[in-house]
């Protein structure tokens, strides 16, 4: 990737990701008539370009494919000349369906391991060997009719044993009941999921009696040798259920706060991969920046998990290269699939996207979106792909079955296994999730104007002499917060999760 220098001491103005590219990136507003240098070319611009949005370097005729991140991210739909300003008004996406896939074996069938370094973090070390970042008391419901109830006990019980854990948080959501099938079986999954979670020291289910996702059928998806720090009781059949949950919350606070943190390696640490409120800077600091990271991690031996399905349709392709074997490219191939056959299903075109945001922001066609969005999972090989709701086991790159939306994907992630977030933006949100959610701003100002949100500037990669050192710096904080210093969502206590509803509602 390279700036195309200015024609004057001032900082370039625009960033072409690829050399093949038709388009450039604007660093700042350009006029019309100004006159920019593309290497040793010198272009007249035609009309303004906002900040984020694309600069035809190159002319393509009408009909002809516009390329950027030198992949295709659309068509012209008029002839574009050199200088004009490339958007919603000459491209569009050139997705529709589903499609075929030819398998090509990768350079490298496995996770490459780099030495043991001297990147470790402070960490609690579970029974079964998995790590987390924090040691808190997790309330779950099975239900939406107690999560009040659950917020009740958990504020009641950080009055009393707080200080002898990290934190005791309760998650309430709105799903359990009214639910069939596959619909109530992912609620049921995820859940089981995040109470196998590494962050929590202890976890309280609380259940309702009467609701369609039942106690005895969540806890049969949770291993008998992970249940030592649950515990669980239905409401209804409690005299009183304060004072049954600040009972059991203390016997789970007894057994966490025996753990201590110890040094781990990044071999066992699990990053999740996320993106919301993209721009078209994204895919130039932010995900790269977060791309090395997983390498990094995936390197020593750790796990890195992508997600967002929706948005990877058009670079698809990039992940299938670096699939681990043919296994593994057969299923990226029918997750994403899939995902297009659930657009279709629902009478909805598989290229709703990009947001309104996205657009704002200078995104124009879900394939642009998709290749920044990919750019979050680096170089490393894809050893696995996940359905939704379920955890992880393998180091390397993970692909995880989820949507786009920030809330669904984040609580996918954790259920997954994922014990910090990564989440690059270009717009902003104050959305965490129940680990700590790093907030990393593709832009400078973003990160000026928000910094009660930013945990990380990742605009700084434009002015870096060498993009490492950004992420070396990066990495040092992501050590810290995994060793316990809070995340911007953990000092807000934004912390909440989603679950993706897909079915009937009785």
């Amino acid at each position: 990737m390279s700036a195309a220098p200015s024609t004057n001491t001032m900082p370039p103005a625009i960033y072409r990701v690829a050399a093949e590219d038709d388009v450039a990136v604007a660093l700042r507003d350009i006029a019309a008539q100004d006159r920019i240098a593309v290497g040793d070319q010198i272009v007249q611009v035609t009309a303004s370009i906002p900040r984020g949005h694309k600069l035809a370097i190159r002319s393509v005729a009408a009909g002809q494919p516009v390329r950027k991140y030198g992949w295709p991210i659309g068509r012209a739909t008029r002839d574009i000349t050199v200088g004009a300003h490339v958007h919603s008004h000459n491209l569009e996406t050139l997705l529709s369906g589903t499609d075929e896939y030819e398998y090509t074996a990768s350079d490298s069938s496995d996770v490459s391991k780099a030495a043991a370094g001297a990147d470790s973090f402070l960490g609690y070390r579970r029974a079964n060997s998995k790590v987390g970042t924090r040691n808190e008391i997790w309330i779950l419901c099975t239900v939406g009719c107690v999560g009040r109830t659950a917020e009740r006990i958990a504020r009641l019980a950080a009055q009393k044993f707080a200080r002898r854990v990290d934190n005791i948080v309760a998650f309430p959501h709105q799903f359990g009941c009214s639910q069939l099938g596959g619909d109530l079986d992912r609620t049921r999954r995820l859940i089981a999921g995040l109470a196998q979670h590494p962050n929590a020291g202890g976890v309280l289910i609380l259940g309702l009696g009467c609701e369609s996702n039942q106690l005895s059928k969540l806890l049969a998806d949770i291993p008998e040798t992970e249940r030592e720090r649950i515990r669980y009781f239905a409401a209804q059949a409690t005299e009183d259920e304060t004072e049954a949950g600040l009972q059991a919350v203390e016997e789970l606070v007894q057994l966490a706060e025996r753990d201590r943190r110890a040094p781990c390696s990044l071999t066992d640490l699990v990053v999740g991969l996320k993106c919301g409120g993209s721009d078209g800077f994204s895919g130039i600091t932010a995900n790269p920046l977060v791309g090395r990271i997983a390498d990094r991690v995936t390197r020593a031996g750790g796990t890195a998990v992508l997600t967002e399905i929706p948005e990877i349709f058009g670079a698809e392709r990039l992940l299938m290269q670096r699939a681990a074997n043919r296994a593994v490219f057969d299923d990226i191939v029918q997750v994403v699939n899939d995902f297009k056959e659930y657009f279709l299903r629902n009478h909805q075109p598989v290229h709703e996207n990009p947001s309104p945001g996205n657009i704002a922001g200078g995104i124009t066609t879900l394939e642009e979106k998709s290749l920044g969005a990919v750019q979050k999972g680096g170089h490393a090989t894809v050893t696995r792909v996940l359905r939704y709701g379920e955890r992880t086991s393998k180091p390397g790159l993970t692909l995880l079955e989820a949507p786009g939306n920030d809330g669904v994907s984040s609580t996918a992630l954790v259920a997954a296994g994922a014990t910090i977030l990564l989440f690059t933006t270009g717009r902003g949100t104050p959305l965490g999730s129940p680990v700590p959610t790093l907030k990393i701003s593709s832009n400078s100002p973003l990160a000026a104007r928000k910094s009660h949100w930013i945990d990380y500037d990742a605009g700084k990669v434009l002015s870096a002499a060498d993009p490492e050192s950004v992420a070396d710096e990066l990495l040092q904080l992501i050590i810290a917060t995994a060793s316990g210093q809070p995340a911007r969502n953990e000092i807000n206590e934004q912390r909440e999760i989603a679950i993706w509803k897909d079915g009937v509602t009785l």
